[in-house]
């Protein structure tokens, strides 16, 4: 008996031995690879409870593991002579995982492979950061700010439009995405290939890069589709009724796209924070069957009393989320008081049919709802692919949110139907446009918090409740990059992988049309 028992408790012991050996053998792997080939911790005679003004701001953001380095500047740099930024771990190490000097303009420019390599290991643990500044040779350890780790990654990803902040002008305009876990862009799509026309409302299928669309409008007119490597041209004009197709949002399956048909107009204001109203004169919403090049309707999203707007599926494809208003005939003399409800309606994709009935989830006609401000209109609804939440932006009226100052997130939760806003998503300026990362943990989204012109691509984590955390800008390889970037980012879209399509592919599916 203890011939037998004997040795097998010894080959356990070492084993144990041996994980324990190399677990502390990759946590000073961590310390000793990143922190010992740059710079020092200084010796600070001074101490200050106040963080430095950094930008952009990462102070006491959620972030995940796979990002790219989080470069940031002091905003003040005539103030100190040189700077230093460590950051720990308390739960690994009471050493620093990594000691970065500032260069001569203030910017702290993180190395990327040291970057991961620190990150890897700490996922659902959380970071301290102090900076070191030094002025007439005087060392100021100032108060250290926290960067949380989370346990999910986010998508590989981000596919956005490029074009001026204003609108009315886009003679170079394209359809780009950036690799998240990198600073490396490329171009999907440009207009310089295809007469300088329009493109826009590209939208991807369950954020799979191999299933996406876009709208081409102007020369070469039309909606692209790409499934399988081939892109298909779709005439937006189907018929008398269906004159064009806006706002996409792919089925599950891939086999349909929910769309909506707009006459849509714009007004200038000169003395409002909100620059440019864009508001229809009339809207329906539909699918459009790609397998059998056919639009389905219900007379319930096509009522000529009601406007229907921005359609989103779920993501088992049974329900079909869209926002209606009703219609106000004296536009624009009256387009402050069009103001959308959030509706749904059952769809089959069995037999292409839609349900008997619309539901209201959040009515602008409402007398009562906790928690959330009454009388406000709803655009851009979407569901994260779990299922469990619904995130929409809200603003004081009219359907095209993305210049309303007012216009904030809000969230609701499918499983009792609760409302919330997500605050520490929110800021003073305009949220708007919005997508989920395919795991429900991460939604991308459009802000003008920065200056108040241009939209910025702004990340916050939501947990399995539907809380979230502070929002932080999408990092750049320079920090001072926004500061001359005079470019909107137009619908952020989260996509798993980068897109395998080059702007030649679109230009030459446009040039084949008669």
């Amino acid at each position: 008996l203890y011939t037998v028992k004997i040795p097998q408790a010894m080959k356990t012991v070492k084993r144990i031995a041996t994980c324990m050996l190399l677990a502390c053998f990759l946590v000073m792997t961590v310390v000793s690879a990143v922190s010992c080939g740059r710079s020092k911790i200084p010796v600070a005679t001074n101490f200050s409870r106040s963080v430095p003004d950094i930008y952009p701001d990462y102070t006491g953001v959620t972030v995940p593991a796979n990002i790219a380095p989080l470069r940031f500047m002091l905003r003040h740099t005539g103030r100190y002579d040189a700077a230093v930024a460590a950051f720990y771990c308390r739960a690994l190490s009471n050493r620093p995982l990594m000691v970065e000097e500032a260069d001569g303009d203030g910017r702290f420019l993180f190395d990327e492979e040291d970057w991961h390599t620190m990150l890897a290991p700490l996922r659902g643990k959380r970071l301290e950061v102090v900076l070191f500044t030094r002025k007439h040779d005087v060392w100021t350890r100032h108060r250290a700010f926290t960067v949380d780790v989370a346990r999910e990654d986010i998508d590989s990803c981000l596919v956005y439009r490029l074009l001026p902040p204003g609108y009315e002008l886009w003679s170079e305009m394209g359809i780009y995405q950036r690799r998240l876990t990198d600073f490396r862009e490329s171009a999907i799509a440009r207009n310089t290939l295809t007469d300088h026309n329009c493109m826009n409302c590209h939208s991807f299928c369950m954020q799979s890069p191999d299933t996406m669309m876009l709208h081409m409008r102007a020369a070469h007119g039309g909606t692209y589709i790409r499934r399988n490597g081939t892109i298909e041209r779709v005439d937006g004009h189907l018929s008398d009724k269906i004159p064009q197709m806006v706002y996409p949002s792919w089925h599950p399956s891939g086999r349909f796209i929910a769309f909506s048909t707009n006459d849509t107009h714009q007004r200038f204001h000169m003395r409002s924070k909100n620059r440019i109203e864009v508001f229809d004169r009339s809207s329906s919403v539909f699918v459009y069957d790609v397998d059998h090049h056919r639009p389905l309707q219900s007379p319930l999203t096509s009522d000529s009393l009601c406007f229907a707007t921005f359609p989103t599926f779920s993501p088992d494809g049974r329900t079909l989320y869209f926002c209606a208003a009703r219609r106000v005939e004296h536009l624009p003399a009256d387009y402050r008081q069009v103001r959308y409800s959030l509706c749904s309606i059952s769809f089959d994709a069995q037999s292409g049919t839609f349900g008997q009935q619309v539901d209201t989830l959040y009515s602008t006609y409402s007398t009562r709802m906790d928690g959330v401000p009454q009388g406000r209109s709803v655009s851009f609804p979407r569901v994260s692919p779990d299922g469990r939440h619904l995130v929409f932006t809200l603003s004081r009226y009219g359907n095209f949110s993305i210049w309303h100052a007012d216009a904030d997130l809000y969230l609701l939760r499918l499983s009792d139907g609760s409302i919330s806003p997500l605050r520490a998503a929110n800021s003073a300026n305009v949220e708007s446009y919005h997508s989920w990362s395919h795991n429900s943990r991460w939604l991308a989204f459009s802000s003008r918090r920065d200056d108040g012109l241009h939209t910025r691509p702004y990340f916050t984590y939501i947990d399995a409740s539907g809380r979230c955390r502070k929002a932080f800008m999408l990092p750049q390889a320079d920090p001072a990059f926004y500061d001359a970037f005079t470019l909107s980012y137009n619908i952020p879209e989260l996509v798993r992988r980068p897109v395998s399509a080059v702007p030649q592919d679109f230009a030459d599916a446009a040039r084949q049309v008669p």
